[in-house]
């Protein structure tokens, strides 16, 4: 098989696994991550089969989203295998979706290849901006969060299981526990220059809210 065909085969099935998904981690989600680690990859020397292969299976398994994240792991180790990559490509694409995510920096931050820091951007810029701030607000209401209690801080030094709780997050308070420190966790220069226009609009939107929960304006 071709590169091309490969890349046609995980791309449906990432399709088939997450179109289902309903906490802003569905299929549209995965094709904007798809055309940003694109972009980065025209900056970037990255291998680009392993890159985009990682891209579309990202949250395949994510143990956020399914209950055997293992099992998952074992299902995408066989796709692949019955796409002729090797070990060694297999290995890495498991590498990178298993240790992109923001919670597991939170604890021993693993080391990632340039792909999967392509990827781990990719997946982070589609966390902020405009696109960041309905996610965000997609997934508390999936999960029946509060959308702001100025009683309730914003958590500092969180371990994943703490992180993972949210029973102690609002939607708003998501923002300062993770995505406002998004952008200066970016490894690639041309991800870091994206974010820095998009955590502005995040900035100038939590000003809004505030003041207008307020009734300031």
């Amino acid at each position: 098989m071709t590169d091309e065909e490969k890349l046609n085969a995980i791309r449906e099935y990432s399709f088939n696994k997450m179109k289902q998904d309903t906490t802003g981690h569905n299929f549209d989600h995965i094709q904007r991550v798809i055309k940003t680690a694109k972009r980065i990859l025209k900056e970037e020397p990255a291998d680009h089969l392993i890159t985009l292969a990682a891209a579309y299976l990202h949250d395949v398994a994510d143990d956020k989203l399914v209950s055997d994240p293992d099992k998952l792991e074992k299902e995408i180790h066989n796709f692949l295998k019955s796409l002729e990559m090797t070990d060694e490509q297999i290995n890495e694409i498991l590498y990178i979706t298993h240790n992109l995510s923001f919670s597991k920096s939170l604890d021993n931050p693993p080391k990632l290849s340039l792909a999967g820091q392509i990827v781990q951007d990719s997946d982070r810029l589609d966390a902020i901006g405009a696109i960041g701030i309905v996610r965000a607000v997609y997934y508390g209401g999936n999960n029946s969060e509060t959308i702001y209690d100025p009683a309730i801080k914003p958590r500092e030094k969180m371990t994943k299981a703490e992180y993972r709780n949210l029973n102690d997050e609002t939607i708003i308070n998501h923002f300062y526990e993770k995505l406002l420190k998004l952008t200066a966790m970016m490894n690639t220069p041309t991800a870091k220059k994206i974010a820095q226009g998009r955590h502005q609009y995040m900035l100038d939107f939590l000003d809004e809210f505030k003041a207008e929960w307020d009734a300031n304006k």
